[in-house]
Order: C-alpha cells, then sequence, then structure tokens
C-alpha cells in the first residue's frame, strides 16, 4: 500500500524556519518526481517546489531564494527548508510524489501557520 506521510510543520514567528519531511513508502517502483503544494483557506492549492530524481529543482517565484527542496533518494524522502517566512506562507502542505510507471499520490498535508 502506497504511502506519503508528511511532518514538520507547526507555528512560527515571521522571519523564522520551518523544515518539512515527507516520506514515500509501499512500492517496488522508483519514485521520479517529489514536490510540495500548499494550500490557503479560499484559495487554489498551488506548486511550491519541485524535485526529479536526478535533481533538478523547480520554485515558485513566491519563494525563490528562501525555500529549497532537497531529496535523499535511497530513504524516499523529500524536505523543503523554508527561511524566512512571512504571513502569507500560511497554508496546508502538501507533498506529491510520482512513482515511474504508477503515478502520483498525495500525503495529508501539514499545517504552516506564520504569526507573530
Amino acid at each position: 500500500q502506497v504511502q506519503v506521510v508528511e511532518s514538520g510543520g507547526g507555528l512560527v514567528q515571521p522571519g523564522g524556519s520551518l523544515r518539512l519531511s515527507c516520506t514515500a513508502s509501499g512500492s517496488m517502483f522508483s519514485i521520479y518526481v517529489m514536490a510540495w503544494y500548499r494550500q490557503a483557506p479560499g484559495k487554489q492549492r498551488e506548486r511550491v517546489a519541485r524535485i526529479t530524481r536526478g535533481g533538478n529543482r523547480n520554485y515558485a517565484d513566491s519563494v525563490k531564494g528562501r525555500f529549497t527542496i532537497s531529496r535523499d533518494n535511497a530513504k524516499n524522502t523529500v524536505y523543503l527548508q523554508m527561511n524566512s517566512l512571512k504571513p502569507e506562507d500560511t497554508a496546508g502542505y502538501y507533498c506529491y510524489a510520482e512513482w515511474v510507471g504508477q503515478g502520483g499520490y498525495w500525503g495529508q498535508g501539514t499545517q504552516v501557520t506564520v504569526s507573530s
């Protein structure tokens, strides 16, 4: 059974940092893409960052220079280091993992709240 599990959310003051983690499991196939999305109340889900198995990275303009995505292929784990957090970064953050030949799966989400 495929599982995608996030951790690391919480409450942080503006200017602070958080590190999110996501581990995918349950498939014999390799994971091609792992990504982080976020969704704030009343807004559409947007992609924050994406990383391929080979290490190619893409970021939303709103987080460039502040967020860093990385992954450990041996552990099927992806990380999102978030620095200089702003109140507008407040959202539910969702991990997405796409296996070669099997499709993509979502995690259940972890809440990030940036507030003083």
